[in-house]
């Protein structure tokens, strides 16, 4: 029986090459990002579409699908003494090769087991937000990095395995 999924299990991977350089060994592994992840958003992706009238048919407007757009997906996690997204976020700024990255987006069922997971390709860190400071909380220092990305695949672990 197939029960809706918890949405808190659930880890992010980014390759460590840049997704339009050749790799140098096809079994490369990913790269699990830098620290874990408390919030994954934007996974989106939308089809413009144009109403095309026709002459005569006055019952319904053609739609004829342009593109495909894709949300940016905004990653947000603690802090921490490392500047592996904060680099990624820089060599944006100051050249092109060695700043897009493939990457995995995936969803744990209550097991730990991969249950879905979405595969993003050449993927830019295309905004980069620091932690909120306040002195009279204890709140965690929290940092948010929005990435743009040229397209989605969903893949679906069926569990037949």
């Amino acid at each position: 029986m197939s029960y809706p999924l918890p949405n808190f299990r659930f880890a992010v991977t980014l390759d460590p090459v840049d997704a339009y350089v050749p790799p140098e060994s096809p079994t490369s592994p990913r790269l699990v990002a830098a620290g874990s992840f408390t919030e994954v958003t934007g996974l989106t992706g939308d089809l413009e579409v144009l109403a095309q009238p026709e002459g005569g048919r006055n019952d319904y407007v053609h739609q004829l699908p342009v593109r495909y757009s894709w949300g940016r997906i905004t990653l947000k996690k603690g802090l921490i003494r490392n500047r592996t997204l904060w680099d990624w976020f820089r060599s944006g700024l100051t050249g092109s090769l060695g700043a897009r990255r493939d990457g995995a987006i995936l969803l744990l069922d209550p097991d730990g087991r991969f249950a879905v997971t979405w595969e993003f390709r050449a993927a830019l860190a295309a905004k980069w937000i620091g932690p909120a400071l306040n002195g009279q909380q204890g709140a965690i220092a929290v940092e948010a990095l929005e990435i743009v990305h040229e397209g989605l695949n969903q893949i679906i672990d069926t569990g037949s395995s």
